[in-house]
């Protein structure tokens, strides 16, 4: 190669070597600077020794960690440490290397020399003095102030302290054969609950067995003021801080009701790949949101009064399930090209729609199943999601595999016209094509099989086993093949694969529903928008409108679009007075008169103009309609099984 690199130069360089190439135009033409990749490949071999790291977490007032981590190395030379850049569960490479400061490498008290490498700014590489055997590690961990900075993870209350954002690992091993001993300092009088093994508490000092590097990782803590935590049957435990100690009132029902989805779940896939799981939930109008799925435990948070309006909060009551299912379906069966050796190493998501979608689908059917939520609501969040996929026109050129490169693509940013550019759409449109696979395999067998015999058989295996079985395209038609003989190939290629495809309404039709529209919201909407505080009239005007009158998700070619009408356009009055959400759905009303447009005066960029939407729909909202006295197959599918 460099011999080929060699003639072909000489063919443009000009006779003094010092002189750039000249071409043709007479412009100057460099050739690439190759830069190599000096970071060594995992293998899977084992790390020789221990590493401790120690966290300092009691700067809470301003959200610093501060880390300690002595790694102990084998031999003299180049060390390259690796901060994780690909993490499980968020599908692209989300690593807080920017919020790492203070980087300082040492042994036996004295500063060692380090670089970064250029091509790879997760990657340090350190010079390892002779006859060292061990070196040391400190840096701070600057975690975000302010939702502006990223999420928040530390609060006054409580703090989410995620191991790989304060801590690195030696490249060219599989992180699953990297030992490593965790010792943590909470602030005083703080709890902590994280699914690791062997703590010991001392004072506030939280340390635990040494582990893998991989199951550390897998494994973070909350930890709080206001703590408080429910035993729920099959080595489950409930563990929730919140932002005041009230917000912790929860009833003897909604603990049963917790304790229900945890069996269902059992129940629905036969075995547990756990040998205890803890669920970590933040009730919190301080730190950042989270939903994230851990083999023996979950990230969730939700709105400090989820237990004391309990009623009020039936939509917010599918994350448990959600990241619950995970321990199955996500960590233990993972799609092969997600699964990886280390944190470096890039993941392919194309099957999220198994991994995410079906989830999306279980934990609507186990929140059913154990009580967690209404049947009312979630038919009526499928209702939503059918609904917008029915008119979504990025389907015409995107498909819904293709949606799960979003991750990586645009890191969730918001979308100036979503529809359009579509996101991640193979959660929701995933639960759906699931829901029709569910419902084709009901209606062939009369009830005999279903998707839950898929689950069983798909994400069952060995009680306790917490390791990592990974699987392909194939192997999931064959497992449904076995279940019942279907052409499940073309079923899933054409519903995930391919762009240009039907309303994915095929599930609600089998299970003897249609979508229709309403001039009021479904629950799930009324919900959402009571929580949001906005109107959401996708359906009606193209747009929803926050609580300050702010348009936001508009929609491709609708109405509010046709009126030039962008994310970030004020709406300031409806028909000559201030806006409110009652005032534009008046409007929207007395527009269905056929002649009366729907008149605002908007502001955008500190420019003003009034304008006329011509719409004459009326306020339109998605339900799901029973359409006749057969049996009601949504029935079957949330009947609780626990008790079979």
């Amino acid at each position: 190669m460099k011999k080929a690199l060699f003639v072909a130069a000489a063919v443009i360089v000009a006779p003094a070597p010092f002189f750039p190439a000249i071409a043709q135009d007479g412009n100057s033409r460099p050739q690439p600077v190759v830069q190599p990749l000096t970071r060594p490949r995992p293998a899977d071999r084992p790390w020789p020794g221990t590493m401790q790291l120690r966290v300092d977490a009691t700067d809470f007032a301003r959200g610093i960690f501060h880390v300690r981590q002595t790694i102990p190395v084998a031999k003299s030379g180049k060390l390259t440490l690796l901060y994780p850049e690909w993490l499980p569960g968020k599908h692209a490479p989300r690593g807080a290397i920017a919020e790492m400061a203070g980087f300082k490498p040492s042994a036996g008290g004295k500063p060692l020399s380090w670089t970064r490498q250029p091509t790879d700014v997760y990657a340090f590489d350190i010079d390892v003095p002779a006859g060292v055997k061990s070196i040391e590690v400190t840096f701070d961990f600057l975690s975000p102030t302010r939702t502006s900075e990223g999420r928040v993870v530390v609060t006054p209350a409580m703090m989410n302290l995620q191991w790989e954002q304060v801590s690195l690992y030696p490249a060219g091993y599989f992180t699953r054969n990297i030992p490593v001993q965790l010792e943590v300092t909470l602030p005083e009088g703080w709890t902590g609950a994280a699914a690791l093994d062997g703590l010991k508490v001392t004072g506030n000092r939280y340390s635990f067995a040494p582990t893998s590097y991989e199951v550390l990782v897998d494994s973070p803590m909350f930890a709080g003021k206001y703590f408080r935590k429910w035993d729920l049957g099959n080595r489950v435990t409930l563990n929730v801080v919140a932002d005041e100690a009230k917000y912790l009132e929860a009833s003897p029902d909604h603990i049963a009701r917790h304790a229900a989805l945890v069996s269902e779940a059992v129940a629905l896939f036969g075995v547990r790949h756990f040998d205890r799981y803890e669920f970590l939930l933040a009730l919190s109008d301080e730190l950042g949101g989270i939903g994230l799925e851990h083999h023996r435990s979950s990230e969730n948070s939700r709105n400090p009064d989820y237990f004391t309006k309990w009623n009020d909060n039936d939509s917010e009551r599918g994350l448990l399930p959600h990241e619950l299912t995970h321990s199955w379906n996500g960590k233990y069966r993972r799609p092969d090209k997600l699964w990886t050796p280390d944190y470096r190493t890039p993941m392919q998501g194309n099957l999220l729609w198994v991994y995410e979608g079906q989830t999306s689908f279980w934990d609507l059917v186990l929140a059913g199943r154990s009580g967690m939520q209404s049947k009312d609501m979630i038919l009526a969040e499928w209702a939503t999601n059918a609904a917008n996929y029915s008119v979504q026109p990025g389907r015409e050129w995107r498909s819904v595999e293709d949606t799960t490169l979003d991750p990586v693509i645009a890191a969730r940013k918001p979308r100036p016209f979503a529809s359009w550019s579509r996101s991640e759409d193979y959660y929701n449109e995933g639960s759906l094509m699931w829901l029709d696979a569910d419902m084709l395999i009901r209606q062939a067998t009369n009830n005999g099989k279903s998707l839950d015999d898929f689950a069983r058989a798909f994400f069952g295996g060995r009680e306790g086993d917490w390791g990592q079985d990974t699987y392909d395209f194939d192997d999931v038609v064959a497992a449904l093949n076995a279940v019942h003989p279907h052409d499940w190939a073309s079923f899933l290629r054409d519903r995930m694969q391919a762009s240009g495809q039907p309303a994915p309404v095929g599930g609600i039709e089998r299970a003897g529903y249609r979508l229709v529209w309403r001039d009021a919201p479904n629950v799930y909407d009324r919900d959402r928008m009571a929580q949001a505080k906005n109107a959401d009239l996708t359906h009606s005007l193209g747009m929803t409108i926050d609580k300050d009158g702010v348009a936001t998700g508009i929609f491709w070619n609708g109405p509010a679009f046709r009126a030039d009408i962008v994310n970030g356009t004020k709406i300031v009055a409806v028909d000559g007075l201030s806006y409110s959400r009652e005032r534009i759905e008046a409007a929207v009303r007395a527009a269905t008169d056929g002649k009366t447009p729907v008149r605002l005066l908007v502001e955008r960029g500190g420019r003003y103009r009034n304008i006329e939407i011509d719409y004459h729909g009326g306020l339109r909202w998605p339900h799901l309609e029973k359409t006749g006295s057969g049996p009601d197959w949504f029935d079957q599918l949330l009947a609780p099984r626990r008790r079979l």
